[in-house]
């Protein structure tokens, strides 16, 4: 599906543990993840469909494009602001003008927060054995 098509911008995105590969191509809108419809692979909920869009609605492209998303790792939450990222960099690829606007809305901005290691001596991160005075 991805490899036919003619005009192909692509980005990449992450976040904590979620990857996602943005293709973006002249459409009227549609969002597919994974070979499902963008509605359905959101479960519906208007604030992830939103969150995956908003580069384009800020440039006001949102039924020029059609993006088509692979997307692994992470969860629901993650893999939205990857495949957010990811757009926004397909969308700089597109036209390089496009960055003013997606870096003051802070679109191209990688969020490098992951989970923080586990220590020796320690049950978690930073969860310490309980205390024992005598």
């Amino acid at each position: 599906m991805i490899e036919n098509l003619k005009t192909n911008y692509t980005g990449t995105g992450h976040r904590k543990q979620a990857i996602a590969r943005v293709y973006l191509t002249p459409g009227s809108g549609l969002i597919e993840v994974n070979g499902i419809k963008g509605e359905l692979y959101f479960q519906y909920s208007p604030n992830y469909i939103r969150l995956s869009k908003s580069p384009l609605t800020t440039l006001g492209l949102e039924n020029k494009y059609n993006i088509y998303v692979n997307a692994h790792g992470g969860g629901l939450t993650g893999q939205v602001e990857a495949i957010r990222l990811g757009l926004a960099r397909a969308l700089c690829k597109l036209n390089p003008e496009n960055r003013t606007a997606l870096k003051f809305e802070g679109y191209l901005t990688r969020d490098s927060r992951i989970t923080e290691r586990k220590k020796y001596g320690l049950k978690k991160a930073r969860k310490a054995p309980q205390f024992s005075k005598r």
